[in-house]
């Protein structure tokens, strides 16, 4: 080994379709050094390579799924906790998931054959697939289920988490969703607003969102409004330094509504403020902002009319 060695290794692996591909290159954009199914026994190698002159050092991702040469999980589980103990480098592993329906879709999309079943189908594959990097899974620092992800939201998460500014510090996410559209897959904490009056049942708020001034006051004049926020930005404050403290890479903090475009975007942008105002860096994301309003998917109170307070 060189004198000195690598800060960070990132071992990047995951399901056939899920978007390692995206994920490196993405790491590659923001300063990382990558390499993609590099067989297992060229590693060592490539670790003491010595850098060439003024070249700054840069953390190292490593690409490696079920296609790699000699791909074993197991061992290379084994061979992360040798490259940690025996030789004093920082090694995370970064788990790219996604369930098998969206796999399917996606393999059908782009016509592709999955490379564990270029003969069957694609969930024998998948199936397979899953199988054999279950160990790696299991072992990973970070794992991102990138189901309900396009490219360009798996490129801001990658963004978020592995910036090389902040890899000392955990990367804060603020959301905003409704429940009548699916819980966020990687919310760390949820917070249910349901309970503050809902704006949707006011013809003239219906049509705009908890961005717009007449909305947030109409949300912060619930009773209950004041001392319930409060009381969640205090619990943050105290939450997010033992986070740190603990090592943790990343915490979202999600805040939903029944439809997600009123009460959960305007409590949402009031948190981040708080959080800025005490020397937070959120990011903040609305996933249902911008979906059309829709009565069915709201609930009156009691099965009636919308109470005015």
């Amino acid at each position: 080994m060189t004198d000195q060695p690598r800060k960070t290794i990132l071992l990047v692996s995951g399901l056939s379709g899920a978007g390692k591909t995206t994920a490196l290159k993405t790491l590659e954009d923001i300063g990382w050094e990558v390499a993609d199914n590099l067989p297992l026994l060229l590693l060592d190698r490539l670790l003491d390579m010595p850098l060439p002159k003024d070249a700054q050092e840069r953390p190292l991702a490593l690409g490696i799924d079920a296609r790699t040469r000699g791909f074993d999980a197991a061992a290379i589980v084994r061979r992360i906790k040798t490259l940690r103990e025996d030789h004093g480098l920082d090694v995370e592993t970064l788990f790219l998931d996604c369930s098998g329906s969206e796999l399917e879709r996606r393999f059908s999309e782009t016509r592709r054959r999955h490379p564990l079943a270029v003969d069957r189908p694609a969930t024998d594959g998948i199936a397979r697939d899953r199988e054999l990097t279950e160990p790696l899974r299991r072992w990973a620092t970070h794992v991102i289920d990138t189901t309900t992800f396009n490219s360009n939201g798996l490129q801001q998460e990658i963004r978020a988490r592995f910036s090389l500014d902040k890899l000392s510090e955990p990367v804060l996410t603020v959301i905003s969703f409704g429940f009548s559209r699916g819980l966020p897959r990687n919310a760390d904490l949820v917070f249910d607003m349901r309970f503050l009056r809902n704006p949707h049942w006011v013809p003239d708020l219906r049509p705009k969102t908890g961005r717009d001034p007449d909305v947030a006051a109409y949300i912060a004049g619930d009773p209950a409004y004041e001392a319930a926020v409060g009381q969640i930005e205090q619990l943050l404050l105290t939450l997010l330094p033992r986070y740190a403290g603990e090592g943790k890479a990343y915490v979202t903090v999600a805040f939903g509504c029944t439809g997600g475009r009123h009460r959960s975007v305007h409590v949402a942008e009031r948190v981040a403020a708080a959080l800025r105002r005490e020397g937070f860096s959120p990011t903040v994301s609305h996933r249902n902002m911008e979906s059309a309003p829709q009565d069915a998917l709201e609930k009156r109170r009691a099965g009636g009319p919308e109470p005015k307070l």
